[in-house]
């Protein structure tokens, strides 16, 4: 179960995992050895799975969002495992979600331009059998959060006694 402190914790972390040690556990009022062990616990329960940067993509050359939804030929293990073979070479497509409806995945491609959708199309196409593709070009992005909510996490049960 997940403690207030933790819930803490974890928010401070989603916001900027850069805060020093001594900063998380001021602000969650603990000792900066009891914060790195509660880290270290999240860590290894696995509710922290990494930390990483988030980059700015314009700065990296990569502006351009384009929504891909496929409907692949068939759904044998072989056609999954290719599916998942060929989306893990393309650097461009950052998500890919398997999905219900009138389609079977659809796929998140950061790109430096709308044109260059047609490079990571041809790529895609030479590799797999898709029965449709469609593609939608965002035009804005209205939200984007890598923080995750924390309301839904299980709590401890409070104590009786």
């Amino acid at each position: 179960m997940i403690e207030d402190r933790d819930v803490q914790l974890l928010g401070l972390l989603q916001r900027d995992a850069d805060l020093s040690l001594n900063e998380l556990a001021e602000r969650v009022h603990l000792s900066p050895s009891a914060c790195s062990r509660r880290i270290a616990q999240l860590r290894r329960r696995g509710v922290i799975r990494r930390l990483v940067a988030l980059l700015d993509r314009r700065a990296v050359g990569v502006p351009t969002t384009v929504f891909a939804v496929i409907k692949v030929s068939g759904h044998s293990p072989g056609q999954t495992e290719a599916l998942r073979t060929t989306i893990a070479q393309i650097d461009e497509i950052v998500e890919v979600h398997r999905v219900t409806g009138s389609f079977d995945y659809i796929m998140k491609i950061v790109l430096p331009n709308v044109e260059y959708y047609d490079t990571v199309y041809k790529r895609l196409v030479a590799r797999l059998e898709l029965h449709d593709v469609s593609a939608y070009i965002s035009m804005e992005t209205l939200k984007s959060e890598g923080e995750l909510p924390l309301t839904h996490l299980p709590q401890d049960p409070p104590s009786t006694g």
